[in-house]
C-alpha cells in the first residue's frame, strides 16, 4: 500500500504539468474537486454509506479536508503557475515530515526516535539532492514562497488533524464532504481571482481525469487509510519518495535528465524513510 500510494501521489506532478496551460489553477482545481464530489456523494448513497451523526463531526471532516485538499493543493498549484520552479517548491513542500515529526508529538502524543529523527533528516537532504540540480532561487519571488509554504502547512496540519479526528470517518461520505467543502470555498474564490476560461484540450481533460479519479480517489484514500493505520510521522515520511519517484517519471516520460546528484539523493532519501519505518516497528 505505501508503495502505490507514492507511486500514484508522484504523478500529480505531472498531471498539473499537463493541464495548468489551458485553465487556471483555482479554476482547474474547482472543477476537479466539484467533480469527484459529485461522483463521491453518488457512490456514498448508492452503496449506503454512513453519513456523519453531527454537524460538528461533519465540521471537523470538511476542515481537514480544506487543510488536505484545498490549503495544499491550492498553494502548489498557484506556486507552479506564479512562475515557481517545480524543485524549488518541491523542496519547500519536502519539509513536510520533519515538521509533522515535531508536532506529532505534542498535538497527537505520539513519539519520534533518535533514530527515526536521522531518518527524517536523511529523507530531507536526499529530496534536496534530487531537486537540487533544478532549482532557480532567481526566478522565485515572495508571493510563490509564501503560496509553497502554505502548502506545506496545509498537508502538514491537514494529516495530523486527520488522524486526530477523521480516522473513524467513511472513505465514501467522508471524503466526498471534504472535496464538496473545498469546491465551495473555490468557486467563491476562483470568480474573483481568474477569468475562469478553459481550453477543453485532450491534454487538459485527460489531465483533469487522472488528478480526478487517481489522485482525489485512489491516491488520498490509501493516504487515508495510512494515516488510520499508522503513525503521522510514519506516514509523512512517504513524502520523502515523491520527488525521486516523480524525477523518474518525467524522465521516462519527457526525457529530463537524471544525473549522479538526483541518482544519489533518491538513494539517501530511499534508505531515510525505510530507517524512519524500520525504527517505528521496532519501538511497536
Amino acid at each position: 500500500m505505501p508503495g502505490v500510494f507514492v507511486l500514484l501521489w508522484s504523478t500529480g506532478f505531472i498531471g498539473a504539468k499537463y493541464g495548468l496551460p489551458y485553465a487556471e489553477p483555482l479554476t482547474f482545481l474547482l472543477v476537479r474537486l466539484g467533480l469527484v464530489a459529485v461522483i463521491l456523494g453518488v457512490v456514498a448513497l448508492v452503496t449506503g454509506a454512513p453519513w456523519p451523526k453531527s454537524w460538528a463531526e461533519a465540521g471537523r471532516i470538511a476542515l481537514a479536508g480544506l487543510l488536505v485538499h484545498g490549503v495544499y493543493l491550492t498553494g502548489v498549484f498557484c506556486a507552479i503557475a506564479k512562475g515557481m520552479p517545480a524543485g524549488v517548491t518541491a523542496l519547500i513542500v519536502g519539509i513536510q515530515p520533519l515538521l509533522t515529526a515535531a508536532l506529532s508529538g505534542p498535538l497527537l502524543g505520539e513519539r519520534v526516535t533518535g533514530r527515526q529523527w536521522v531518518g527524517f533528516l536523511m529523507g530531507l537532504a536526499g529530496v534536496g539532492l534530487v531537486v537540487g540540480e533544478k532549482l532557480h532561487f532567481d526566478s522565485t519571488d515572495a508571493l510563490g514562497i509564501g503560496l509553497a509554504l502554505a502548502a506545506l502547512l496545509g498537508i502538514t496540519f491537514g494529516t495530523l488533524y486527520q488522524k486526530r479526528h477523521g480516522t473513524a470517518m467513511d472513505l465514501r461520505s467522508g471524503t466526498a464532504i471534504q472535496y464538496a467543502a473545498t469546491a465551495a470555498v473555490l468557486a467563491v474564490l476562483a470568480p474573483l481571482f481568474e477569468t475562469m476560461r478553459i481550453d477543453w484540450t485532450g491534454e487538459f481533460v485527460f489531465a483533469l481525469l487522472w488528478l480526478s479519479f487517481v489522485l482525489s480517489v485512489g491516491a488520498i484514500f490509501l493516504l487515508f487509510l495510512l494515516i488510520r493505520r499508522g503513525a503521522a510521522a510514519r506516514v509523512a515520511s512517504l513524502f520523502y519518495l515523491v520527488p525521486p519517484v516523480t524525477a523518474v517519471i518525467a524522465w521516462a516520460m519527457f526525457g529530463e535528465r537524471l544525473g549522479l546528484l538526483a541518482l544519489s539523493g533518491m538513494a539517501l532519501a530511499v534508505a531515510g524513510v525505510a530507517l524512519v519505518n524500520r525504527s517505528a516497528r521496532r519501538a511497536a
